[in-house]
Parts: C-alpha cells; sequence; structure tokens
C-alpha cells in the first residue's frame, strides 16, 4: 500500500484503520474527483453526510447521485469513479474492508 492516496480533495479525514477495516471522512470540493479505481478484496460503503455525491461504475455501466442519508455499496473488483455531483462540498463517511486495502488504477 501506498503512503498516500494517489489523488487530492479537499479533505479527509481517518476515522479507523485496522489490518482489514478503514473507516475515513471525506469532503469533496466542487469538481474533485477520485478516478477510477477498483479494489481487489475489499467493498467500498459509502454514506452521504452533506452534499451531492456521484458514483459511476462500469459493468453495468452507472452513474448514481446520492444526497445526505443515503448509502451505496461497491463491490471488490468493480471499477468506480467518485466525484462531488453538486455545487457545494461534499461529505461522506467511508467504510472500506473487510480484507486487505489496495488501489489499483483502472482506466
Amino acid at each position: 500500500m501506498a503512503a498516500a492516496d494517489p489523488f487530492k480533495v479537499k479533505h479527509v479525514e481517518p476515522v479507523l484503520k485496522s489490518s482489514d477495516v478503514r473507516v475515513r471522512i471525506f469532503t469533496l470540493a466542487p469538481g474533485d474527483t477520485i478516478p477510477w479505481h477498483y479494489h481487489q478484496q475489499i467493498a467500498d460503503h459509502f454514506f452521504v453526510l452533506e452534499g451531492v455525491l456521484s458514483i459511476s461504475t462500469r459493468e453495468p455501466a452507472l452513474t448514481r447521485k446520492l444526497s445526505v442519508g443515503q448509502t451505496y455499496k461497491i463491490v471488490p473488483g468493480r471499477a468506480h469513479l467518485v466525484a462531488n455531483g453538486g455545487n457545494h462540498d461534499c461529505r461522506f463517511l467511508l467504510l472500506q474492508g473487510v480484507g486487505t486495502y489496495d488501489w489499483n488504477p483502472a482506466e
């Protein structure tokens, strides 16, 4: 695992980090994007706290816009792109696990 994320967003607040689970609160400014990627072992569980979160997936090709209180799960191996889907900051809690964390670019 790399020391730092291979992308830049407004703010990332670590909540919990263990050998097989990670929990962080992300703040994405308008225009912020976490590029296409996938995880081999872990699922991503998104919980929207503020603003609008846009999550795009491949196979099937979908884009979902989530608002406050909504959740979404990305299974291991599914390529996805995460972006601020609105005109104001977006905050979400991301629970990742259970398994070894990795971040693989998906072109």
